[in-house]
């Protein structure tokens, strides 16, 4: 039998986590928390994406930036075109619907975060620490939590990723909801390396942040994630798969 749990865990994230020039248009840090059946992320999901690539590309080394598709630049120039970009989207969002996964995300509201505390925590790390607790609840549900999981996030900067990792093993050593010891260990991965989950992270955490802004205004994306979110027996979002902090 395998030491490692049959999930894996790839977190991307939104906005800025700074607090000293907070954007007035975008005053949220967003991390996406995407869980994987390593089954069904490899039978299914990465050759469903690869399919997609080649259709769209002829090759498979595009790596998908939600940034570079929303401002239709570098690999999608091509997407300037109306016709071109409804259909590229369309398809897009319908492979993120099909796929199964499991979500859970935190948004950190920077403006409130920092009204109401004279001396506020890094808005990334109170981000990892509520991810990070409920995903170790929902591998508890999935009687998932024997084995090690892989937590992978996208490398920012040596500072930044020793930081991180100093946060995420506080965490994992007890100093969460719980006083668990959650059986993570973090992987540093480049934004270049193709990595199909953490491409699909990378498509999902700014619609999250937007429906938490605007949660009046059309957000075909966010429509489709509301499925993927972990509930509690109820039914609830709020607390569960969606934390929104303060």
């Amino acid at each position: 039998m395998s030491d490692f749990s049959e999930y894996i865990v790839y977190v991307d994230e939104s906005g800025d986590h700074g607090l000293a020039s907070i954007d007035p248009y975008y005053p949220v840090f967003v991390l996406a928390f995407c869980i994987f059946r390593k089954a069904d992320l490899s039978s299914t999901i990465a050759p469903a994406l690869t399919d997609f690539k080649f259709r769209h590309f002829g090759h498979d080394m595009v790596v998908l930036h939600e940034r570079d598709i929303r401002k239709d630049t570098g690999d999608f120039l091509f997407l300037k075109t109306r016709a071109k970009k409804e259909a590229f989207l369309s398809e897009l969002t319908d492979l993120v619907a099909q796929a199964p996964f499991a979500l859970i995300s935190t948004v950190i509201k920077k403006d409130s975060l920092k009204a109401r505390y004279a001396h506020p925590d890094n808005p990334y790390h109170i981000a990892l620490g509520f991810g990070l607790e409920r995903v170790y609840r929902f591998l508890q549900n999935q009687e998932a939590v024997q084995h090690l999981t892989h937590v992978v996030v996208e490398r920012r900067g040596k500072k930044e990723d020793d930081e991180l990792e100093l946060e995420f093993r506080r965490v994992c050593d007890g100093s969460n909801m719980g006083a668990y010891q959650l059986p993570f260990q973090i992987v540093f991965s480049h934004k270049q390396s193709n990595s199909c989950g953490l491409q699909l992270a990378d498509l999902i955490a700014r619609p999250i942040g937007l429906a938490t802004l605007h949660p009046q205004q059309p957000n075909r994306a966010f429509d489709i994630l509301k499925g993927k979110f972990d509930r509690s027996s109820t039914g609830k979002i709020e607390g569960w798969g969606l934390k929104v902090f303060p």
